[in-house]
């Protein structure tokens, strides 16, 4: 796979696909991280003197011109973050971005209207993707978050184009590849509502993990495997017997994989009126299981301050209330201590990333953080991922 260091981009027209699927509030951008994230990779085009034409998706507005899902916010802000003008195309491949992609010299920046306003982008329509690549002379791959979809701008284009990862490509590469070839002990810390989301990384990482630490929603599925009551908590009905292999397997593997000893549980977790903690890994009939407690997160914590490499992806329990928030944000204390005592801590998902967001920890107290979560999820999986595959 080459990289932008490989290429001659010196007075060259280089596309740019960015993720800057980015929330907006109005004609605001309301977070602009997936913005900065992206400047390393558009600067050093820009000091190579190339021409930059980026483009990238924002929403789901299938297919049609939605103006609340317009990037000419993104456009705005990207140009107070760089200090200099950011040119806006009102359309992707109409008059105006092929008029203004002529007439960019190089050191300049264009940015496309919402490749998803064309029902060509997801459905990876070659003629869309001819069209995109004729206002450039190379292609970089930048936008992690969608390498997992096979769209005309991720495997189209590239298909047409000299091609090689950007900065932002790379980083998240070579760190989610820690988690597929670590340095051990290798421990796997998983939450989340449904078992059946995370049944694929689960199987690929009971061949790599030491440790596996089990939260959140799907802890019930597993639980009930083996026996426990579990109340009215949420259970993956569909998949009790998978959960019955996934347990028999990791002895198998002599992987140690730790379930809840004990709960935090509720009567209603959207209106308590009762709230309880479990003295063991059961749950009453009438409650509901919303978190890890004290006895479990004292385990968990353990473990991860033996571990030299460390996989988050997914809450404990259900983080945006208050109540139910202690075992998610101790967990995340732990691995950030553990990070700054030298292991290697990479956090996927989006879930986990805006846990950490909402309950007032900074990304810089993780080696890595993610910016694709289906993406990251896929990668970690052990899955060939199209945007990167057609890169070579």
């Amino acid at each position: 796979m080459k990289k932008i260091a490989d290429l001659d981009v010196e007075g060259k027209k280089v596309l740019v696909r960015c993720d800057f699927n980015v929330p907006l509030k109005g004609a605001a951008v309301q977070d602009d991280t997936r913005i900065v994230e992206a400047l390393p990779t558009i600067k050093a085009l820009l000091e190579r003197r190339a021409a930059v034409i980026l483009m990238s998706h924002l929403g789901r507005p299938d297919g049609k011109a939605v103006p609340e899902y317009s990037l000419r916010p993104v456009s705005e802000r990207l140009s107070q973050l760089l200090g200099r003008e950011v040119k806006f195309a009102e359309d992707t491949i109409g008059d105006s971005a092929k008029k203004l992609a002529s007439g960019l010299k190089p050191g300049e920046i264009l940015l496309l209207e919402n490749l998803r306003f064309n029902p060509g982008e997801e459905g990876n329509d070659p003629g869309f993707a001819r069209s995109l690549a004729s206002m450039g002379e190379l292609f970089v791959q930048d936008a992690f978050g969608t390498v997992h979809r096979k769209h005309a701008s991720m495997v189209g284009v590239p298909g047409i184009l000299p091609s090689a990862a950007g900065l932002l490509l790379q980083k998240e590469i070579e760190y989610l590849s820690k988690g597929l070839n670590p340095e051990r002990p290798l421990l796997v810390c998983l939450g989340g509502a449904k078992l059946e989301t995370k049944i694929p990384i689960i199987e690929n990482m009971l061949e790599k993990a030491d440790t596996i630490l089990i939260g959140g929603g799907m802890a019930y599925t597993l639980l009930k495997s083996q026996g426990k009551k579990v109340g009215r908590s949420i259970v993956d009905e569909n998949n009790i017997s998978t959960a019955e292999n996934i347990l028999k397997k990791a002895r198998e593997k002599s992987v140690d994989l730790q379930l809840p000893s004990d709960h935090i549980a509720t009567d209603d977790f959207k209106d308590p009126k009762k709230i309880e903690q479990t003295g063991d890994d059961e749950i009453p009939g009438d409650l509901i299981g919303v978190d890890i407690a004290a006895k479990t997160v004292d385990k968990y914590i353990k473990s991860i301050m033996k571990a030299k490499t460390i996989v988050l992806n997914g809450p404990m329990g259900v983080f945006e209330k208050d109540e139910f928030a202690s075992g998610t944000r101790r967990i995340l204390e732990a691995v950030i201590e553990s990070t700054r005592k030298g292991a290697s801590s990479i956090v996927g998902g989006g879930d986990t990333v805006s846990a950490i967001e909402n309950l007032g920890f900074s990304k810089d107290g993780f080696s890595h953080v993610s910016t694709g979560g289906g993406a990251s999820l896929k990668f970690l999986e052990g899955k060939a991922l199209p945007g990167i595959k057609v890169l070579g």
